[in-house]
């Protein structure tokens, strides 16, 4: 994918600035980055996450600008199946009601190609409500200014937000089975099963599903900086904790060897299952798509038994190259 990006710092007025006519040939769409069920909650345990890309199917190259600060670029119309308009989120309306200068890029988009970057809903509705809501997004190629604009204009998802979860007997949230709308519970399995229970979800993106065996509080505790941080938590802020990470894993954004166990895998092998009564370790040879080709690496998952549950507590990587 070819980008072109160049530094430009601009003072947004707000006022009548007619953006430049658009080709119809530049596709504009929205998708579920983690599609699952969704709550009224805030945004720091429950964010949901929208792909929005720019696909030019022109014979010309594509420029616009896309601010540092996406609520300059793109926008959320939220509206109920009455067609009433969601309240925006308080922080856009601060963050636009300002005069204020706007840092920005210049993205040249080439022919045959696309754009993508992920926004998180609730940075612009008001969603304290339950019920079903209709989205669709906006692109505002030349910056978001109150008036005279012509955007581009997605196509719209449909999106079900539930009352506030009831939280289970860990003070976590219950997960919910996006397939079959039933309460995910923990099953006793052996764990070459966890493993591959786990594997497979990532795979189909059910991210529910990925987190059910896998203990976050030890995951956590991998790294020493978190582990200090945890144990001088309050049991409030523990939580808070796992749930910052949980959404750090979703979006990819954990820095160094943590990002390796929600990469997804093209296929997996179960090779060697070893365990004791409490503890055990499960080797899967698994491959990667590359671009044209596929990366091989040898997973080593350590799992702990509690109350007759397999959990997932750490893993390694070895890199076997490539085929």
């Amino acid at each position: 994918m070819k980008h072109i990006y160049s530094s430009i710092l601009t003072v947004v007025l707000l006022g009548g600035v007619l953006a430049p006519a658009v080709s119809a040939e530049i596709a504009f769409s929205i998708r579920y980055f983690d599609k699952r069920i969704y709550y009224v909650q805030g945004a720091a345990h429950d964010p949901i996450y929208v792909q929005v890309t720019i696909a030019n199917n022109s014979p010309s190259t594509f420029r616009f600008k896309l601010a540092d600060e996406r609520a300059f670029s793109v926008d959320f119309d939220v509206r109920t199946m009455t067609n009433r308009t969601v309240e925006l989120a308080e922080n856009l309306v601060r963050k636009r009601s300002r005069q204020q200068q706007v840092y920005f890029r210049e993205i040249a988009v080439e022919p045959g190609e696309s754009f993508s970057f992920v926004e998180d809903i609730r940075n612009y509705a008001d969603l304290s409500q339950s019920g079903s809501f209709i989205v669709q997004a906006r692109m505002y190629p030349e910056l978001y200014r109150a008036s005279g604009i012509t955007p581009l204009e997605s196509n719209r998802l449909a999106l079900n937000l539930r009352p506030p979860v009831i939280p289970g007997p860990d003070g976590l949230p219950l997960a919910m089975d996006v397939e079959t709308n039933a309460v995910l519970v923990r099953e006793k399995l052996p764990p070459d099963d966890v493993v591959a229970y786990l594997l497979t979800a990532r795979q189909k993106g059910q991210w529910e599903k990925f987190f059910l065996y896998l203990d976050l509080e030890a995951m956590i505790s991998r790294d020493g900086v978190r582990q200090r941080q945890w144990l001088a938590e309050s049991e409030e802020g523990r939580q808070r904790m796992i749930a910052r990470y949980r959404t750090d894993l979703q979006s990819s954004v954990v820095e160094g060897e943590l990002i390796e166990i929600v990469t997804i895998p093209k296929e997996f092998l179960i090779e060697r299952t070893s365990y004791s009564a409490e503890e055990g370790t499960v080797v899967a040879l698994e491959k990667f798509q590359i671009g044209n080709y596929v990366e091989k690496k040898r997973y080593t998952y350590y799992l702990r038994r509690r109350d007759d549950i397999w959990t997932i507590v750490d893993y390694s990587v070895l890199n076997l190259g490539t085929e």
